[in-house]
């Protein structure tokens, strides 16, 4: 009897922990997507594709920008790169997120960066839903109270 005890309550634990870990990945991975991208400091407008890892972390990619080519028709590359071996990405093939993880808590996604290729800086950054469909990422300097917001659209 008392091992029937313990077999039930320890498959009841599994069962809440299963669970509990399924609504977390769940949440987690809502992140996953498409988000367009205006930035109100730069005429640019783009795509960017949020996906999960092999590593189970967060990412993200450009995958389109309004306008792809120079006025003198060369294509944007990612020439502000700090490496040398990364300045002829293709403009619409820029890795922008990286690292992040997913913080139940705080429902957060957290301990990432963000690239800014205008620049060719990297900068530590967060991101959160404001709202079914607007992500709101913060990219700073040391803590996030410096830094900045901004909004991506799902689509």
């Amino acid at each position: 009897m008392r091992f029937r005890l313990l077999l039930i309550s320890l498959l009841m634990a599994f069962c809440t922990i299963h669970s509990v870990a399924a609504q977390s990945t769940a949440a987690a991975d809502r992140i996953v997507g498409i988000y367009y991208v205006k930035d109100d400091q730069s005429p640019e407008e783009a795509k960017i594709k949020i996906y999960k890892t092999t590593a189970g972390t967060y990412a993200g990619k450009m995958v389109w920008v309004k306008t792809p080519t120079f006025k003198d028709g060369t294509p944007k590359r990612d020439i502000m790169n700090p490496d040398p071996a990364k300045r002829n990405t293709p403009a619409d093939q820029i890795q922008m997120l990286m690292g992040f993880r997913y913080d139940a808590n705080k429902d957060e996604w957290v301990d990432g960066t963000i690239y800014d290729p205008v620049h060719g800086k990297t900068y530590k950054c967060k991101m959160w839903f404001g709202g079914e469909k607007i992500l709101k990422i913060r990219g700073y300097v040391g803590i996030p109270a410096f830094g900045r917001t901004m909004s991506w659209t799902k689509e």
